[in-house]
């Protein structure tokens, strides 16, 4: 599932197309709002709010989310999408440009006043202008039992952190992933560490926790089986979910996390 690095970007990405251009075709490849025509309308802006995108377009918002497969395109009029039109589940068009939403895990269309029914339940943004540390430091204190691997996926806690970041956070704290909450060491240094390291991806494609842009980008995720980068030890591998998040792959070195 993309982190919220990548729908940062890829928000960034469409509203430098869309923002202040208006509609010329809408087209939406879902049954719920099959009918739904948009011409005519100008786009504000397209944000992203921790893993979700908003597209607000007059008194209206396209709500997405990209799950595990969805992605935003866009094209100039006359190019080849990369993806095939099967997979489309939504296409905006403007005098310029042709953006299209693939695969998208929740596409909607909702009131522009109430965003809120979509994306409030989150927690502070790690990349937007609403992020507040100790708020978010207070979400994860709130459960001092549960498992920080856990805690830091909990978008309602703080929004942004996806499997990668969560297994690399750990990792550069020397923590594992299944240790209690209220057992972690200086909590506000990886909640620190979460900001600084979405910070300085949000506005690349290739991402890098270890600061090589080039090969050896990840510390432990999806290194199973590997030497750890920095002690030589074998990465572990298992699987880490509760009543409230699914099981997710998660990754860590049995020596340098305690």
């Amino acid at each position: 599932m993309p982190e919220g690095d990548t729908v940062y970007l890829a928000a960034k990405n469409l509203n430098a197309v869309l923002a202040g251009a208006e509609l010329t075709k809408s087209d939406f490849r879902v049954h719920a709002f099959a009918t739904l025509d948009l011409r005519g309308r100008v786009v504000d802006e397209v944000v992203s709010r921790g893993k979700h995108l908003l597209h607000r377009v007059g008194d209206l918002t396209i709500h997405s989310h990209l799950k595990m497969e969805g992605s935003w395109h866009q094209y100039r009029h006359g190019t080849k999408w990369r993806r095939p039109a099967y997979q489309a589940r939504v296409v905006l068009e403007t005098a310029d440009w042709v953006t299209v939403g693939f695969d998208l895990g929740i596409l909607e269309v909702v009131p522009r006043d109430e965003e809120h029914t979509v994306v409030g339940h989150l927690g502070p943004d790690l990349l937007g202008p609403d992020w507040n540390r100790e708020l978010a430091l207070a979400n994860l204190r709130a459960q001092p039992e549960r498992e920080i691997g856990l805690a830091l996926l909990d978008q309602r806690n703080l929004a942004g952190i996806g499997n990668v970041y969560r297994g690399e956070l750990c990792f550069l704290r020397g923590v594992l992933p299944m240790r209690p909450v209220g057992e972690v060491p200086d909590l506000e240094r990886m909640v620190d560490l979460s900001y600084t390291l979405l910070q300085a991806n949000k506005d690349r494609s290739t991402r890098t926790t270890t600061g090589n842009l080039y090969g050896a980008t990840d510390w432990v995720y999806g290194r199973a089986g590997k030497p750890c980068r920095r002690c030589g030890t074998r990465i572990q591998h298992g699987m880490l979910g509760d009543s409230e998040l699914e099981l997710r792959d998660t990754y860590w070195c049995p020596r340098c996390q305690t």
